[in-house]
């Protein structure tokens, strides 16, 4: 675990400036801007057209000429791409490390930043090795790899620091917790593709490469837990020469598996993992939080030790959050959206013997006009895009006495902390490693409604 980024957090971005006029320049109007200006008319004051002036270029505008440059990589930003800068345009540059010395080819330019691939290496920044599986070098699967296991975190949790007070302006407590475990071998999901070889018409089977759709083959994955990776290598045999165009795998406790689609020959069907006191179910098809040693620290951090009256778990999933929920207050709703997901935690109460927990099976943007006013508890674990701006309105007219928001992305969270903090104080914050390999880390936030 590792603290701190209180006192020394990274500096808030800095404002936009405001235009300032001088008397002269109010005084012959220039001030009004390109469009119009005053003059006399037969003895009257009106208004004409003017010159257009120039319109400045964009920053970017800079690199129009540019293929290829030396930079030198400042910093990582949430997603894990490394930050330079050249005439003063942010470049954005993959697979980079803080103090790398860099010759870089532009792939994507925009009128205020750049994206860059590395060609060459000219000066390695501390805490850079060669890939461990290279492999894996091409996909979008494991963009850290070449970044030193323990200097992963402390890189994505500066990274997440910075985004939440450049994008959001949030005060954050000065120490927070840096969760860690397992850094390879920790899948307990993943979403493979296949493809079809036209010269042999073999099928291949593995991740994307990185922003394309062309499929990287693999035969071993060393992110995945041991029985998903082996599983891997066999799984091009069952296969026909017409081939599901995605496969999900997903594995639970003692060596279970399952696969979705329903594939010949390759298991189906449910998994089970043991969170704590309880058994969750699931199968190839639902969202599950994917590290397999990091699930009771998540849950314990996100509960914490309140307990209360009327709770309601929001995009609830198969039920991580809302079983134990239910043990510490007297009646907790889950409310998902996916009805594969809502069936198997409705099922999971059961099994569980978990009698106070409901299950609602509705989107939470449709449900969320049900919220009553003034729950003891609200726990939000949305997706990548965060909240609507409809959740977050419904939030504020709620006002849950706790709010708990889990994210999987610093710069959604930031923009929903924003509108969140007109009623809310935050009081704590705990960063979790889930995704070892990549640039994502989620997040733990308690909030407390201000009185």
């Amino acid at each position: 675990m590792v603290k701190g980024w209180g006192k020394d957090q990274p500096p808030r971005g800095r404002k936009r400036g405001h235009a300032r006029f001088s008397e002269a320049q109010r005084s012959t109007g220039s001030h009004r801007g390109p469009g119009m200006r005053r003059a006399a008319v037969d003895g009257e004051v009106a208004e004409k057209p003017a010159a257009a002036l120039p319109v400045p270029s964009p920053i970017g505008s800079r690199l129009a000429e540019v293929a290829e440059l030396e930079v030198e990589v400042e910093k990582l930003v949430a997603g894990g791409e490394g930050l330079a800068r050249a005439f003063e345009v942010p470049i954005f540059v993959t697979r980079a490390v803080p103090g790398d010395r860099l010759r870089v080819r532009l792939t994507e330019r925009r009128p205020d930043y750049a994206r860059a691939e590395i060609v060459e290496i000219l000066r390695p920044g501390p805490g850079r090795r060669p890939d461990p599986y290279p492999e894996l070098a091409r996909t979008g699967a494991c963009d850290l790899q070449h970044i030193e296991d323990d200097l992963q975190p402390r890189l994505k949790a500066a990274a997440t620091v910075e985004t939440l007070l450049r994008l959001g302006g949030i005060e954050l407590p000065e120490d927070f917790a840096v969760l860690t475990g397992a850094p390879w071998g920790y899948r307990l999901r993943t979403q493979l593709h296949t493809a079809v070889d036209p010269a042999t018409g073999g099928v291949h089977v593995g991740y994307h490469a990185r922003g394309t759709h062309e499929v990287i083959p693999l035969d071993r994955c060393a992110l995945l837990v041991p029985e998903l990776d082996h599983l891997l290598a066999r799984l091009p045999s069952f296969l026909g020469a017409e081939p599901p165009r995605r496969i999900d795998l997903a594995a639970g406790d003692g060596g279970q598996v399952a696969v979705a689609p329903l594939i010949a020959g390759l298991p189906h069907g449910e998994v089970s993992k043991a969170v704590g006191e309880f058994t969750l179910s699931y199968d190839a098809r639902v969202f599950f939080q994917g590290h397999r040693g990091l699930l009771p620290q998540l849950v314990e951090r996100a509960l914490g030790p309140w307990e209360g009256g009327e709770a309601f778990d929001l995009y609830a999933g198969v039920g991580l959050f809302s079983l134990p929920l239910a043990r510490r207050y007297l009646r907790v709703t889950a409310v998902e959206g996916d009805p594969i997901a809502a069936r198997f935690a409705r099922n999971n109460a059961r099994r569980n013997r978990v009698p106070n927990l409901e299950v609602a099976p509705q989107v939470v943007e449709s449900w969320i006009g049900r919220l009553p006013r003034r729950p003891a508890r609200v726990l939000v674990d949305p997706p990548r895009a965060g909240l609507t701006i409809k959740v977050r309105r419904a939030l504020l007219a709620s006002l849950p006495a706790r709010l708990t928001y889990v994210s999987c992305h610093a710069a959604t969270l930031a923009r929903d902390l924003v509108d969140l903090r007109a009623a809310y104080d935050l009081e704590s914050l705990t960063l979790v490693d889930l995704f070892p390999q990549t640039g994502h880390m989620e997040a733990i936030v308690q909030l407390v409604a201000r009185s």
